[in-house]
């Protein structure tokens, strides 16, 4: 039996992959519809959640196979125990990206709010950046590229902030426009639960790799 497992392992780490490519996609689709205010693109975000939510119960029912039938150690262990977070963040992902085409379907009907001067390109680029390396590092065991993740979290909350005090003056100009406006608030906080998603599969990835938890070393 012992033999078997780096072939489970094997097989664990291709389905959490397959997750991965999953909630990628719906990240990248659910910013192109924010950016574009495309309503239809955004339902199809929606009802592919589904699909991200049933692979997530499928890699914890493997994960808890794997640790009851081979009693991993070491390594193998902290694999697994690893899979299990990074399986359960990248669901959070999938309904944060799902909570960002809402948004879209909500502002598309909203004409009033199609020309306002927010700019989220550069906030959404950089969270589909930090997602897709948080991705290369599981694959590659990277744990330089998991570290340079957790630093570029800063940047994302940088322009969050930016965002909202722009929200904010829009607000103050156009009170009756405050619960559209809001909604858009919503959009960069969402972005930015994105990004520490992320940021926790690269701690993940450091301690899957070196066995040491980085959670809360903030200033490494």
């Amino acid at each position: 039996m012992a033999k078997q497992l780096p072939r489970q392992i094997e097989a664990l780490k291709q389905k959490i992959l397959f997750v991965g490519t999953l909630v990628e996609e719906a990240i990248a689709k659910a910013t192109l519809a924010l950016n574009t205010r495309d309503p239809n693109l955004a339902r199809a975000v929606i009802e592919a959640d589904s699909e991200i939510d049933r692979m997530e119960v499928d890699v914890e029912e493997e994960c808890l196979k794997v640790l009851a039938l081979y009693q991993p150690v070491a390594a193998d262990l902290r694999f697994v125990v690893a899979v299990l977070k990074i399986n359960n963040d990248l669901e959070r992902m999938g309904d944060l990206a799902r909570n960002v085409a809402k948004r879209v379907v909500f502002l598309a009907e909203r004409e009033a709010l199609h020309e306002l001067p927010i700019d989220y390109r550069p906030m959404a680029a950089k969270v589909k950046s930090m997602v897709k390396d948080s991705l290369d590092a599981l694959v590659n065991a990277d744990t330089a590229l998991a570290t340079r993740i957790r630093h570029d979290d800063d940047d994302v909350d940088a322009q969050r902030r930016i965002i909202e005090k722009q929200i904010e003056a829009h607000i103050r100009d156009n009170p009756g426009q405050a619960e559209g406006l809001m909604r858009l608030a919503s959009v960069a906080r969402h972005l930015e639960r994105i990004a520490d998603m992320a940021t926790n599969i690269a701690e993940d990835v450091i301690y899957m790799v070196e066995g040491e938890i980085v959670r809360h070393h903030f200033n490494e």
